[in-house]
């Protein structure tokens, strides 16, 4: 028999969203009970005493003794328990969705399939510089709810396709899709599963950025809904994109007007420049000055270990980008900063290696070919990168990573760019890709 469900949350899931959850419906008054798989579930000890738990499973009977669930984006709404409760008709959210019913404030909202911490942090900084009481969080950092204890006058939400896929009618002042490749099918299904839950950032929005080098971040929205674009070519009147002048200088522009040259901002590549204009194009939809965002363009150093700018030694510019611990990442990082010194060139000195986990490192080969002036390979699978790069560039092996730092600066004169990005996980060398970053930075300050 069903308890009256007398307005219980139940919070499927523990975590640190299931945490600021549990502790944002407590504080509001309301009853709140929590269930996890684990039976220690991470957090555990960060609610409240009086909150009913039951962990080890996800408890059917108390999922349907409850009024809403609020599900943690780690659980997939697909598993039976959550199901059973579906065909209750027991609504099943996201945190996000309870943060959207707490406030009336703007929400600008982020997502893609790369880059999106990236841009929400830059785009949180203009905004913040620009005068905003502005609060940035959601699946980077600070989870949403625990936002509305700063009383902020905008929020910055970067959202996961997870988190999406439970949210309904989110109104985002502006809401932005930055790119979409293939990630989480496991989850989803397939490309339309990703792609349809990635979209559900636009429903009721009120502006819209998408980016028209990807016509899949181009949403059905309303005629009358505002739109602007972004993108790597010369733009329309009023879109964002770049010009470029004929001795390959590449200008950020809106229309015909020049803004800024890429060169003038330490986030370097390509793929920077499109996160730029994404935010250029987020900051006009709610009214940013565009000076304004421009200064805090060319004071942005990026993320730690995503193709961070370090220093610039003799000429030579260090990267961090330790985080590429894939070849899609890594890929990104060569071509973004190879076309970008191109044009006076320069070349890539790359620091690649580590544990491969079984990718398929021949994908490297074209962008090697085109950019790099050599390669220098660390970790236990140097053999295996090795067989599969050889003929694309000077190889050489070096035993630590700060060998790997001092053979690059031998190599590389001025206008080369010098970038860590390894293409694989760090495990055999480093407690993980955040110390082997930070070791990099220590070599190449060291440098004379």
């Amino acid at each position: 028999m069903l308890i009256q469900r007398g307005g219980l949350k139940v919070v499927a899931g523990l975590g640190i969203s299931g945490v600021s959850a549990v502790n944002f419906l407590h504080s509001h008054g309301y009853r709140v009970a929590v269930t996890d798989s684990r039976a220690v579930p991470p957090g555990h000890d960060q609610i409240p005493s009086d909150v009913q738990t039951s962990f080890g499973q996800l408890d059917q009977d108390l999922l349907l003794q409850a009024e809403e669930i609020i599900i943690s984006p780690g659980l997939d709404p697909k598993l039976p328990q959550i199901q059973a409760a579906i065909a209750a008709n027991i609504p099943v959210v996201s945190e996000i969705q309870i943060l959207r019913r707490a406030t009336d404030k703007p929400i600008v909202a982020i997502t893609g399939s790369n880059a999106k911490s990236t841009v929400t942090t830059l785009f949180g900084l203009m905004a913040a510089d620009a005068g905003k009481k502005v609060a940035v969080g959601g699946n980077l950092g600070r989870p949403a709810l625990d936002l509305t204890k700063d009383d902020p006058e905008l929020y910055v939400l970067e959202l996961s396709s997870f988190q999406l896929e439970t949210t309904s009618n989110l109104a985002a002042e502006v809401a932005v899709v930055l790119n979409m490749s293939e990630d989480h099918l496991d989850r989803h299904g397939d490309m339309m599963g990703y792609h349809t839950a990635k979209h559900r950032i636009f429903q009721a929005v009120k502006k819209v950025v998408y980016n028209r080098d990807d016509s899949l971040t181009r949403p059905l929205v309303p005629d009358v809904t505002p739109m602007q674009s972004f993108g790597l070519n010369a733009p329309d009147m009023n879109q964002f994109g770049i010009l470029r002048d004929t001795d390959g200088t590449i200008w950020l522009a809106r229309g015909r007007e020049r803004l800024l040259k890429s060169a003038d901002m330490y986030i370097q590549g390509t793929h920077n420049v499109a996160n730029a204009l994404a935010c250029l194009a987020l900051g006009e939809a709610i009214g940013l000055p565009l000076e304004g965002m421009l200064e805090t363009l060319k004071t942005f150093k990026g993320l730690e270990h995503r193709c961070e700018f370090v220093k610039e030694v003799h000429g030579v510019r260090y990267y961090n980008d330790s985080k590429g611990t894939n070849i899609g990442a890594t890929l990104a990082a060569i071509d973004g900063l190879g076309a970008a010194i191109e044009a006076k060139g320069g070349k890539v000195a790359i620091i690649l290696g580590g544990q491969g986990k079984g990718q398929d490192f021949t994908a490297l080969r074209d962008s090697l070919s085109k950019y790099a002036k050599v390669a220098v390979l660390i970790g236990e699978d140097r053999p295996i990168i090795e067989k599969a790069i050889e003929g694309t560039t000077t190889l050489i092996h070096a035993e630590s990573l700060k060998q790997a730092v001092e053979l690059c600066q031998q190599n590389a004169v001025a206008n080369d760019v010098v970038l860590l990005s390894p293409a694989c996980a760090s495990f055999d060398m480093f407690s993980g890709y955040p110390q082997r970053g930070h070791q990099f930075v220590e070599f190449v300050n060291a440098l004379v």
